[in-house]
């Protein structure tokens, strides 16, 4: 197995199904890849709802385990473990991956043999509506993240978002995850893609 995508998930029951359905209709097909859901304490019917996703959904690999201690740092290392592939792909549960979206990870990976680490973009979906307010100053702050048109060596200072990185197995492991013991999204594997500036060619957009 080469890339396990892992979905962190929280009372996010009314999105989950499309996050799902986004990947279940990869043009690479379902044996490219495995899907992990790790549920971090919802108290909503998210696992209701994976369940008749799953009946309806019979193939692939989509495997739902949860994780007791909250905060998503907890979950993903939860998932992370869970894990098969070479790689892994951490993806938010209300995000919607582009029907090629396994294949230009898979297709990075082969062209890139020396990137252990990148990310991609994220382009919020409003609802109902962009904000008359929103400007490129302060989408980031909701998750906006597009840096390059092309793929190309993060700058100093710029690193992958959680909500779309993928980073190399060992590497992962060999740095320990992500540090439970710091506050919010801010941890070890922001510090490590900080440290990577040295060598820019080994981490690519």
């Amino acid at each position: 197995m080469q890339l396990s995508i892992v979905i962190c998930s929280y009372n996010r029951a009314s999105y989950i199904s499309d996050a799902l359905d986004s990947l279940y209709t990869q043009t690479t097909g379902l044996n490219a890849f495995e899907v992990i859901i790790v549920d971090n304490n919802s108290t909503d019917n998210t696992a209701e709802v994976f369940s008749q996703w799953r009946t309806a959904h019979p193939n692939g690999s989509f495997t739902y385990i949860t994780e007791t201690k909250q905060g998503a740092s907890y979950a993903r290392n939860t998932g992370a473990a869970a894990s098969k592939g070479q790689w892994l792909c951490f993806m938010d549960d209300d995000a919607i991956a582009t029907p090629n979206y396994v294949e230009n990870i898979l297709k990075h990976i082969e062209t890139k043999p020396d990137a252990v680490g990148f990310g991609g973009r994220i382009i919020p979906k409003y609802i109902p509506a962009e904000p008359k307010w929103m400007s490129f100053y302060v989408s980031s702050l909701v998750g906006n993240f597009d840096y390059a048109p092309t793929a190309c060596a993060f700058e100093n200072g710029k690193y992958p978002l959680e909500s779309n990185m993928i980073v190399k197995k060992e590497v992962y492991d060999a740095i320990g995850g992500f540090n439970t013991a710091l506050p919010g999204v801010v941890g070890t594997l922001r510090k490590w893609y900080r440290q990577r500036r040295a060598n820019p060619n080994k981490s690519h957009f």
